[in-house]
């Protein structure tokens, strides 16, 4: 798993996929000048460690550096913040949520560019029929649901 931060917060996470070697070369590449520090990131390691290891945990108190507020992807990025552990909203659902009951495939094209999963929890949006839709991350649907089955097992008193 890999993370960068700018001065004001997390802009990037890359969820457990690559071997160390192609992690630090995408992250190099995506992100030229920066420097490997793990320091910044005691609590997202913290957190998504417990997160891969079945707590229900939530990232509410990690600062990131997201779309502006006002923008379309600003405010899915927000809403999406609010989806609480082991539980699913639909594209459209999150639409209204927004204000845009109109415009979930804009929120399904918004969420497909989430550059922090994890604590942008774009794993929690399906389409309204419940199945898993898109997730962008580089294992792709297949680890979107099994996110999902893995927060559905989580122990409920955490």
């Amino acid at each position: 798993m890999g993370a960068v931060a700018s001065q004001t917060g997390l802009t990037r996470i890359l969820l457990p996929h690559y071997q160390m070697d192609d992690l630090l070369a995408l992250l190099a590449w995506e992100h030229p000048g920066t420097a490997r520090d793990d320091s910044p990131f005691a609590q997202v390691i913290e957190l998504s460690g417990r997160y891969f290891r079945g707590e229900a945990v939530d990232f509410d108190d990690v600062v990131c550096d997201m779309p502006s507020e006002g923008s379309f992807a600003g405010k899915v990025s927000r809403a999406a913040r609010l989806i609480p552990f082991g539980e699913t909203i639909s594209y459209s659902g999150l639409a209204r949520n927004i204000g845009r009951p109109d415009a979930a495939r804009a929120v399904a094209t918004a969420l497909g560019k989430n550059k922090l999963p994890l604590v942008v929890p774009c794993h929690r949006v399906t389409y309204a029929d419940g199945r898993a839709g898109g997730f962008s991350a580089p294992a792709g649907v297949d680890q979107k649901i099994k996110m999902l089955a893995m927060e559905k097992a989580a122990p409920a008193d955490k």
